[in-house]
C-alpha cells in the first residue's frame, strides 16, 4: 500500500552514489494520467533551497507529470551551480518521460551546503526511468530517507477512487511545513484549483501542526497530483477529508520517528477565543525545552506549561488557567489540583489538555520530548 495504490501512477528508488553506505537514493513518481492536475506547498522558510527555487516556478500552471527526490544532500546554498543541477535533473527527467521540464518537482535532502553529484544524479534519472513500475511505491519512500528509521506510506480509500502517500522526515519538524518531503498521489477527478484549497485545508491541520523542535527546514515540499485514472470525480469535502486523513498519517508517522524521541506528546488548547491562539498556546508549549526534557524525565511539570502560556499574545485570565497531564487535572485555576504523582509517563503517548476558558475555539500541536538521544544525533549527524 504505497504511492503507486492509485491507478495512473509508477514509481522506482535507485541507487544514484549519493549516499556514501551504497542505500537507495533517488526516487522518481510519475503521474501517467489521463489527467495531471497538481497542487504544492512549500517552506515559509525565506532561505530557499535551489529545488524549492525551481519547483515553485513549476507549479504555478496546476500542472505536474512529475517528480524527482534525492536524498544525500540538500542542494541549498551551493550557488549558481547548484541551481543548474537542479534545472539539468529536471531536463533529464522531461527527456526520459517525453515530456517538459517545466512539469517536473524537483525535491532533495540532506546537509545543506552539500553540492550533490550532477553526472551521479543524471545517472540516477536515468536508473529510475528504466525501472519504473507500478510496485516501484516502497523503494520510492526507501530512496528519500536520511535520519529516517522507517520508510513512511499512506493510503486512504475513497468511494471507486483512493490517495497514496510517502514522506521523509525525522527532525527539523516544525511549520511551515514540518522538515519533510511528501508527495501525495490520487486516481480521482480534481482540478488543480480544487486539489490547491483541499491541500491548504490539509495540511493546515496535519504538518503545520507538527512541531518536533522548533527548526524549520530550508527544503519542504508536498506535492499532490492527480491522474483521474478513476474516472470519478468526488466532491471537494468529501475529497479534502480524505487528503487530511492521509497528510494527518503521515504526520503522525513523521512525529514517531522524530530523532531520539521517548515520547509523541499532543497539546490541545480548549476554549480560546480563536483558532490561532489556541494554536499558539499549544505551540509555545511544544517549543519549551523545559518541558519537553520534563516529559523526557517522566516528570508532569505543569508549571513549565503556565510559563509557556504566559509568553503568548493569547486572551486569557493568568489566574484562571486549567491543565491537565494525562486526563489528570493537574491544575485548576491557576493552582495546584490532583496529585501529579498520578500522571503515568510510562507510556511513549503523552496528551496535555489546557482550557483558557475565553471562547469556543481549539487546536492540538503535536511534538516530542527532548532526549539524549536527540542532541547525539544532531551533534554528529553531517551527512
Amino acid at each position: 500500500m504505497t504511492i503507486t495504490h492509485p491507478s495512473g501512477f509508477t514509481a522506482a528508488g535507485v541507487a544514484a552514489g549519493l549516499k556514501s553506505t551504497g542505500a537507495l537514493d533517488l526516487a522518481l513518481v510519475v503521474n501517467q494520467g489521463p489527467t495531471f492536475d497538481s497542487a504544492s506547498v512549500f517552506t515559509a522558510n525565506r532561505c530557499k533551497a535551489n529545488p524549492v527555487l525551481w519547483s515553485q516556478e513549476v507549479v504555478k500552471d496546476g500542472v505536474v507529470r512529475a517528480v524527482v527526490l534525492n536524498s544525500g544532500g540538500a542542494n541549498c546554498y551551493t550557488g549558481p551551480e547548484g541551481f543548474r543541477t537542479t534545472h539539468a535533473v529536471a531536463e533529464k527527467v522531461a527527456d526520459g518521460l517525453g515530456i517538459g521540464a517545466i512539469d517536473v518537482v524537483v525535491c532533495s535532502t540532506g546537509l545543506i551546503g552539500l553540492a550533490n553529484d550532477r553526472d551521479d544524479l543524471l545517472a540516477g534519472v536515468a536508473a529510475a526511468t528504466a525501472a519504473l513500475s507500478a510496485d516501484g511505491g516502497a523503494q520510492a519512500a526507501q530512496a528519500i530517507m536520511t535520519t529516517d528509521s522507517v520508510a513512511k506510506n499512506t493510503v486512504v480509500e475513497g468511494a471507486g477512487w483512493s490517495i497514496g502517500g510517502m514522506a521523509k522526515g525525522a527532525g527539523m519538524l516544525a511549520p511551515a511545513l514540518a522538515t519533510m518531503l511528501v508527495v501525495i498521489t490520487t486516481d480521482a477527478v480534481v482540478p488543480a484549483a480544487v486539489l490547491d484549497a483541499a491541500l491548504r485545508a490539509a495540511t493546515r491541520v496535519s504538518f503545520d501542526r507538527l512541531d518536533s523542535d522548533g527548526c524549520m527546514s530550508t527544503n519542504d515540499t508536498v506535492t499532490v497530483m492527480a491522474s483521474g485514472a478513476s474516472g470519478i470525480t468526488p466532491t471537494p469535502e468529501d475529497f479534502t477529508a480524505a487528503l487530511a486523513q492521509a497528510c494527518t498519517d503521515l504526520a503522525m508517522q513523521l512525529l514517531k520517528d522524530a530523532e531520539g524521541a521517548d515520547h509523541e506528546i499532543a497539546i490541545t488548547t480548549l476554549h480560546a477565543a480563536t483558532e490561532d491562539e489556541a494554536v499558539e498556546v499549544s505551540r509555545s508549549v511544544a517549543r519549551s525545552n523545559l518541558f519537553k526534557a520534563a516529559v523526557f524525565g517522566r516528570d508532569p511539570n505543569w508549571g513549565r506549561v503556565l510559563a509557556s502560556i504566559g509568553t503568548t499574545s493569547a486572551r486569557f485570565d493568568p489566574a484562571d488557567l486549567d491543565v491537565a497531564m494525562n486526563g489528570v487535572w493537574v491544575c485548576r485555576t491557576s493552582t495546584p489540583a490532583e496529585d501529579p504523582t498520578g500522571v503515568d509517563l510510562t507510556g511513549r503517548e503523552v496528551s496535555v489538555t489546557i482550557d483558557l476558558k475565553s471562547g469556543d475555539a481549539r487546536a492540538t500541536v503535536w511534538t516530542n520530548d527532548l532526549t539524549h538521544a536527540y542532541v547525539h544525533e544532531n551533534s554528529a549527524y553531517s551527512s
